[in-house]
């Protein structure tokens, strides 16, 4: 009887895994369904971290767990993006699918970083949150609106440790500045301008007509994942190109906004926007980003906080003449960075000239020498020393010691799914404005609905490709 139940499963799993669909083990089902609780850690123990996604960005996210917990598993598609990573972990695990690795593994896992493409986030951080896993998931939070507000109930519902990874957040300098507008200095904000040197990957083109072998490390079906059926151009997607594309990426809006919006998103304590409308340009498509766009939303007035108006650019040196223009009204003749943010008060102006918020200067410079950030109201991170070496020093690894803290009760995340989801939302909101470039789209946030142009709602949540599911 042993030895048939062993086949019987043998058979599922290999027939339908390699059809893209996974059956879970009896464990995994009762832990989906039930909705299993995060294991306790204490302050002293280490975590059991597997790590999806484990090349570019993955590595980097397994290595800054690797520094304080365990890596018990690794995952990715292509066995080349992993190899690095199980050199430096050879004890690890390895498996091409994540679901399998769940499957497998729920019982040895405390907490998962997923790194992957941006289609995948969502189906892979909601299965690890079911399970009970802490998750660490980089930005964007994933691909769709529709996605962003069910990650965001589902970490609340499932009460695990979330951390989208736009490190920014950690950063000394961008809780000063959000305290700093909190403050007043500048008066109540009425107007924000965000731009970036995005896309640094090709944008406004069309699909290629042709198909290569797929290499042999490389699974092309769980790449795909949820995204529709492609053939593999060697080149074209993977392993870096894919952000620029509808199917698989969010475009340069996805990519940095997430970032460069972040601390004036955070500080004028935004949510819902009511409308939003974008421009583009003439190479507009329906397969890949544009070059440029230009996305405008509105928001309400938020307490005593007035109405404000939000301006995006991106295009990195191609971006139209009026965006540029624009964005020098505000910034009083100083130069101009690559990316940046002016957020425009009442009573002046902050600048910040870089991605992630954490360097800023108030403006007009005359009327704030001598100025001096208010008392602290966030909390803080600090390098760290072991063996007498800095061991924990700013960026990735602050974001990721923040998020590590928290699965062991020591603190909590600012960049939590109750946060970076409404945060995606509305980012990813204006990638469905692309595709109706001109018209205003009215937004009904709390029932997420575009209220005025019904087409653009079936562009809030994506059909999955049949085997995956949220």
């Amino acid at each position: 009887m042993a030895n048939r139940t062993t086949r019987r499963d043998f058979l599922r799993h290999t027939t339908y895994a390699g059809a893209g669909i996974w059956i879970l083990g009896g464990g995994a089902v009762q832990a989906l369904q039930m909705g299993a609780k995060p294991r306790r850690v204490s302050a002293n123990e280490k975590l059991n971290v597997a790590g999806i996604g484990a090349g570019g960005k993955g590595g980097g996210d397994i290595s800054n767990a690797a520094r304080r917990d365990n890596i018990v598993a690794v995952c990715d598609v292509d066995k080349r993006q992993a190899a690095g990573v199980m050199k430096n972990h050879p004890k690890a695990k390895f498996y091409q699918d994540f679901r399998k690795m769940l499957d497998e593994m729920h019982k040895e896992i405390d907490a998962v970083t997923v790194s992957t493409p941006d289609h995948q986030h969502a189906v892979a951080a909601m299965m690890a949150m079911k399970m009970g896993k802490h998750v660490y998931c980089q930005k964007p939070l994933c691909h769709d609106v529709y996605e962003a507000r069910a990650l965001t109930e589902a970490a609340k519902k499932y009460g695990v440790v979330t951390q989208m990874g736009n490190q920014g957040t950690s950063e000394p300098g961008l809780r000063t500045a959000v305290e700093v507008i909190w403050s007043g200095a500048i008066g109540k904000v009425k107007e924000v301008h965000v731009w970036t040197n995005r896309p640094v990957w090709p944008q406004g083109q069309k699909r290629k007509a042709k198909t290569d072998p797929v290499p042999a490390e490389l699974d092309w079906d769980l790449w795909l994942g949820t995204a529709p059926e492609r053939p593999y151009v060697d080149g074209a997607y993977h392993t870096f190109n894919w952000r620029g594309w509808w199917d698989f990426g969010t475009g340069a809006l996805g990519d940095m906004a997430c970032h460069t919006a972040n601390m004036a998103f955070m500080a004028c304590k935004l949510g819902y926007p009511t409308s939003v409308i974008a421009e583009v340009s003439d190479d507009f498509n329906d397969d890949s980003y544009p070059t440029w766009s230009i996305i405008r939303y509105e928001f309400p007035a938020r307490g005593d906080l007035p109405a404000l108006k939000w301006n995006w650019y991106d295009g990195g040196n191609n971006k139209p003449p009026k965006a540029l223009d624009e964005i020098k009204r505000y910034a009083q003749g100083l130069k101009l960075s690559d990316s940046g943010s002016l957020l425009v008060g009442e009573k002046g102006t902050l600048f910040s000239p870089n991605d992630y918020g954490a360097d800023f200067q108030l403006l007009p410079k005359k009327d704030y020498e001598g100025y001096k950030p208010p008392t602290p109201k966030l909390p803080r991170l600090k390098n760290e020393k072991k063996d007498g070496k800095i061991e924990i020093v700013g960026g990735d690894e602050w974001h990721n010691k923040e998020w590590t803290d928290a699965c062991k009760g020591v603190g909590k995340t600012l960049s939590n799914f109750g946060y970076a989801g409404p945060l995606t939302e509305t980012v990813v909101l204006g990638c469905v404005a692309m595709r109706f470039h001109g018209q205003k789209l009215e937004w009904d946030g709390p029932n997420m609905k575009v209220t005025n142009v019904a087409e653009a709602n079936k562009f809030l949540k994506r059909e999955y490709r049949k085997g995956w599911e949220l």
